[in-house]
């Protein structure tokens, strides 16, 4: 249980009916909850005793939390809603848009927005002063023509402390954008005006005019646009990360003129999916149901090593072809084998033109190579980038089809040599 300062325990007589107002919030803010449920919950507390705060909120976690994911949310609603009076008004100010010096300049914590909508749901949020009758009758003058707009707040922040709201318009935001590529030369060529020279088809023409050469003939390479290949990590520690990447890489899939030859995408966590075909579908919300459905290790464990050997194994020669870009996006916390591991990323980078590893880990400024799992991939990626919010996403499609682009690999490659 997290650490909190010490709360007063609601009153027994109305116990059933708090359990179940308590129920409907973490409802509201994504837990999946119903009537069973909540009959459990009030007959463990019922034989559990009422008498602890800690026992308290165990007996409640066991009843509600089925996946490592949700105790965050848990914690945060719980707090909210068995009574502490100031954590609840913080997040009701947190709410409105404040004046900077006058509240406490706090982000807010994973899942705390969405605990407080949750909460304050359908809940008028309180109104600030009339800063004209401020003591002294002094007015505040706000320059608001540096002020980010409502939409560049909402590039900038992390998927993971979006509330429900925001998640809907970052999803909004995320099918309106494109992962532009450059087309790449291929072996073969075609006739041109001008290039080099085309020695076959100029002895060719000679051959007209009595082997007499009369004119030159050009050749160009050919173009085309290589395929996509994205690799998304589905485990527990970045479910919320790869429902934002999947709805980016629906509208990627289905862009018109976006340059990819062929969009594969696949899902891993503790076996690996292709999720290909379900990603054709026109519509969003029946494309990711159907992946969903096929991908029946969503939101658990994590075997990055073992699911990267299987695509190796069954995949890298049908879908790695002609230059393909890989997308792998993960956070590259794994407990198996780190040679393994190591070894399969080798494999995967000598298939792929490039392979551009996107951890969510990066958006931390402390953040180091230090697990096992990340000091042996990072080694083997051409670049190491972000991916935590739209502007990151958006930062990756710029820099795409640059050859020379690293991210941040070589700054944390120095890192693990020191």
């Amino acid at each position: 249980m997290p650490e909190y300062a010490p709360l007063d325990l609601p009153d027994d007589p109305k116990l059933a009916g708090n359990i179940t107002h308590f129920a409907r919030a973490l409802r509201r803010a994504g837990l999946p909850i119903g009537p069973g449920r909540l009959i459990d919950a009030i007959r463990a507390v019922e034989a559990a005793g009422f008498t602890s705060k800690r026992d308290f909120y165990w007996t409640l976690h066991a009843c509600f939390v089925s996946r490592p994911e949700q105790r965050t949310v848990f914690a945060q609603v719980f707090r909210l809603y068995w009574r502490d009076p100031r954590y609840l008004e913080h997040m009701m100010a947190a709410m409105l848009p404040a004046v900077r010096g006058v509240q406490e300049d706090r982000s807010a914590q994973a899942a705390e927005k969405r605990a407080a909508e949750a909460l304050l749901d359908g809940a008028e949020a309180p109104d600030q002063p009339d800063q004209e009758h401020e003591e002294g009758g002094t007015e505040i003058e706000v320059d608001a023509s540096l002020t980010m707009s409502a939409e560049e707040k909402l590039k900038s922040l992390d998927f993971e402390q979006m509330s429900t709201s925001e998640m809907t318009q970052a999803k909004a935001m995320l099918a309106r954008m494109t992962l532009p590529v450059d087309p790449i030369a291929v072996r073969r060529s075609k006739a041109a005006g001008a290039g080099r020279i085309d020695a076959a088809r100029t002895l060719r023409a000679s051959m007209r005019h009595g082997g007499e050469l009369r004119d030159l003939k050009y050749k160009t390479p050919k173009m085309r646009y290589p395929n996509l290949v994205v690799l998304c990590d589905i485990s527990g520690s970045m479910s919320q990360y790869s429902r934002a990447v999947l709805h980016f890489l629906h509208a990627v899939s289905n862009a018109k003129g976006a340059g990819w030859a062929k969009v594969h995408a696949f899902t891993f966590g503790t076996r690996l999916t292709n999720i290909t075909r379900h990603l054709a579908q026109r519509d969003v919300d029946a494309a990711l149901k159907a992946a969903g459905a096929e991908a029946q290790d969503w939101e658990g464990g994590t075997r990055i090593g073992a699911c990267l050997e299987a695509f190796n194994r069954d995949w890298s020669r049908r879908v790695l072809g002609q230059g393909a870009v890989v997308l792998l996006i993960t956070d590259g916390l794994d407990r198996d084998d780190p040679e393994a591991l190591a070894r399969q990323m080798e494999r995967l980078r000598l298939s792929a033109r490039r392979l551009i590893w996107i951890n969510p880990l990066l958006r931390w400024d402390e953040f180091a190579p230090k697990a096992r799992g990340i000091a042996a991939m990072l080694p083997h990626v051409d670049s190491f980038r972000a991916g935590h919010s739209i502007a990151s996403l958006e930062e990756l499609a710029a820099v795409i089809s640059r050859r020379d682009d690293v991210g941040d690999r070589d700054r944390l490659l120095r890192m693990m040599s020191r």
